[in-house]
């Protein structure tokens, strides 16, 4: 079987190279850049025994963040490794950790490739976020004797059914992993289905619990405040998707039938969308202004447009509600935990399984409401922003869930150390 998956990969490698070109032509030219990376081919930084965490783009990044800084606490001599698959991971990294972290993008999972960067990184730790399962890069590991572990772990229903096809090869690959610590009991069990060795697998919590809030964030968002009119009903639509962005305007048009005066901050998840989104935006007719451009939207803008990667939490600090993208199409969702931690009432799609137990824990505790559909945006958003005392108590509610649930990295720590020690 995976020989077969390997003779798969090698020819499926000549199509994601051209994908590679194209989304370079096309929107995102770092897609282009680095290329050879993906092939394990770069200058070898020159140090051994490093601890190499993993995190396929910008939310696996947000999520490892409290445990790369536990790390660099804990362990101050040794490397840090961090590897994405995207480039807008590759610049949350550098945002975040600047140089003192060494970033390289993850190979294809070729053996040649896997085995060039074993040799250029030498790491004696392999530190995995959620969700990625690489039979080579596992196998290799195993082979070196480098302990791997699965973090923040989680699985999905859909992920499951993913990988059933492939469910003897993932089996295999997931007994080559020392320690597969799950957000949740349901994650935990379905690693468990999947094959995972059952007395490897323990639930530690969701580290986007531990996040920090980035200093400044609130004082931050009270002056953007005072700038665009303290009170002004102001609202977010936060890593929005294809087709999200429309079913927002259309809500806020209703708002703005009764709230003349409201502001809608429009953050679309990916860059490559930016100046779509401003596009459709102004061609509606809004008043807009973006953060490139104008920095703070002011009292006579209706959209502001956040085309800008890592700067939510502001924005997030200077809204009433917050609807979280990614769940009004058959994304799964995105991270409900930032305006959760800044007390901010939440708003949800039907389509939350990326986030199944947070958003539900958000929801039963009152934190949260979920809309079943696109269509009743609009209403949901009205009935809080004229609202004032229910805001008030969902977004003491979110925060209650936020300060409950800490501690993960904390538990995964634990673990880093048993393995280094032994």
């Amino acid at each position: 079987m995976r020989f077969l998956y390997t003779l798969a990969m090698f020819l499926a490698t000549p199509v994601l190279v051209l994908r590679l070109l194209l989304r370079g032509l096309r929107s995102s030219p770092p897609y282009q850049r680095r290329w050879l990376e993906r092939f394990g081919s770069f200058e070898a930084p020159g140090f051994s025994g490093s601890l190499w965490v993993h995190a396929v783009s910008v939310g696996e990044v947000n999520a490892a963040e409290p445990l790369i800084k536990a790390l660099q606490r804990s362990y101050a001599n040794a490397p840090l490794v961090i590897t994405t698959v995207t480039p807008t991971g590759a610049a949350r990294v550098q945002q975040l950790f600047g140089d003192s972290v060494f970033h390289v993008y993850l190979p294809y999972d070729l053996p040649f490739a896997v085995r060039r960067f074993m040799k250029r990184v030498r790491p004696r730790l392999a530190v995995i976020v959620e969700t990625e399962i690489w039979p080579n890069l596992y196998f290799a590991c195993r082979r070196r004797g480098i302990p791997l572990m699965i973090v923040n772990a989680r699985l999905s229903a859909r992920s499951m059914r993913g990988y059933k096809p492939l469910r003897s090869l993932a089996a295999s690959a997931l007994r080559c992993v020392s320690v597969i610590a799950a957000q949740s009991r349901t994650d935990a069990a379905r690693y468990r289905l999947l094959g995972a060795d059952p007395q490897k697998v323990l639930v530690s919590g969701n580290m986007k619990f531990d996040m920090p809030i980035p200093e400044g964030a609130v004082a931050a968002g009270a002056a953007m405040r005072a700038h665009w009119g303290a009170r002004r009903p102001v609202w977010m639509a936060a890593s929005t998707h294809d087709g999200e962005e429309l079913a927002a305007l259309e809500a806020h048009l209703k708002v703005l039938q009764r709230l003349p005066d409201a502001l809608l901050l429009l953050a679309p998840r990916h860059p490559e969308r930016f100046r779509l989104v401003e596009h459709t935006v102004r061609n509606l007719g809004f008043r807009v202004a973006t953060r490139s451009a104008d920095g703070v939207p002011a009292g006579t803008h209706q959209v502001c447009v956040i085309d800008a990667m890592g700067e939510l939490m502001p924005f997030f600090a200077g809204s009433d509600v917050a609807f979280v993208g990614g769940s009004l199409v058959p994304i799964g969702g995105h991270n409900v935990l930032e305006p959760a931690a800044l007390s901010v009432p939440v708003l949800v799609g039907p389509y939350t399984f990326n986030f199944e137990e947070i958003t539900r824990s958000l929801i039963e505790q009152g934190g949260a409401e979920r809309v079943s559909a696109a269509d009743q945006l609009g209403p949901h958003l009205l009935q809080l922003l004229l609202d004032a005392p229910r805001r008030e108590r969902m977004g003491d509610a979110a925060q209650l869930v936020f300060e409950r649930e800490r501690g993960a990295v904390r538990r995964v720590m634990r673990l880093v150390d048993g393995l280094l020690q032994e």
